[in-house]
């Protein structure tokens, strides 16, 4: 048996079948674990969204901040993003199925055996695995019950910036989504910042990526996609990150936990 985490698919099912297919992927025998964002720019992202789905147990994802837009488009709360090649999932027969189990992901995912854990952005600096863990349980719970398009509804907007005790249901919502989906860059006092989004190289100084305010007792390993300017290179121990950028022209990443081996498969540029 054999564990693989890929990064971001952002719907590039050809690549992502030419990567099982290298290892020979059997559901029966091996689990995949996905960074999340399953959907939004490349060619196929109904065809990711049931490749997922019918792997059934072998296969676990987080949601990622395209998975979440797509849930808020279809639940007439968001607007669809002209970039984006979600219109198949709304139009699809089996759209509503898929889109309830899309609802029904988790933000955070632990493997027990091999103890790391997975997020589609990371961890905020401040909270412990303890408190992460209830954050992402706290809002799975109102994604995936009945007033869920309420939930959605609070999501969007970039305030608060920093977790506080006293904030409402609905800023804690906001922030742990955000959190979980959507950080890159940190201000020294841990406030999220989501202007940039380019390469560390060319990052404000004064801002520092969430995993370097991070200390490595806090965390067992963690994985992480979203940043797909880091293209899979992140120097703090203990920290994965997987997104190299498939849909951009880049590549889609592999990584076979129990040898720590990555494959990768070279992609077009799907989004402009």
């Amino acid at each position: 048996m054999a564990t693989y985490i890929i990064g971001d698919l952002q719907g590039c099912l050809l690549e992502l079948d030419l990567l099982l297919a290298e290892v020979e992927f059997s559901p029966s025998r091996d689990q995949l674990w996905l960074t999340g964002d399953l959907v939004a720019r490349g060619p196929d992202s109904l065809g990711c969204l049931r490749r997922i789905l019918g792997l059934g147990n072998a296969a676990t994802t987080v949601l990622g901040n395209h998975d979440l837009h797509l849930l808020a488009v279809a639940s007439g709360i968001g607007r669809p993003k002209a970039a984006d090649r979600i219109q198949p999932v709304l139009d699809a027969a089996d759209g509503p199925d898929l889109l309830y189990w899309l609802r029904h992901q988790p933000l955070l995912a632990e493997h027990h055996q091999h103890g790391f854990v997975m997020t589609h952005a990371g961890i905020p600096p401040g909270w412990d695995l303890a408190q992460a863990r209830a954050a992402a349980r706290a809002a799975e719970a109102g994604l995936a019950s009945p007033d869920y398009r309420e939930h959605l509804r609070q999501m969007y907007g970039n305030q608060p910036s920093r977790w506080q005790p006293e904030l409402t249901s609905a800023e804690q919502l906001r922030y742990t989504i955000n959190a979980f989906t959507r950080m890159r860059l940190c201000h020294p006092d841990g406030g999220l910042d989501f202007d940039f989004k380019g390469a560390l190289a060319s990052a404000p100084p004064h801002l520092k990526p969430w995993f370097e305010l991070r200390t490595e007792a806090q965390d067992p390993p963690l994985i992480f996609g979203h940043w797909a300017a880091l293209e899979g290179r992140c120097d703090t121990a203990g920290v994965h990150a997987l997104d190299t950028g498939c849909v951009w022209g880049g590549s889609l990443t592999l990584l076979c936990w129990e040898s720590g081996e990555r494959l990768a498969t070279a992609c077009p540029a799907y989004a402009g």
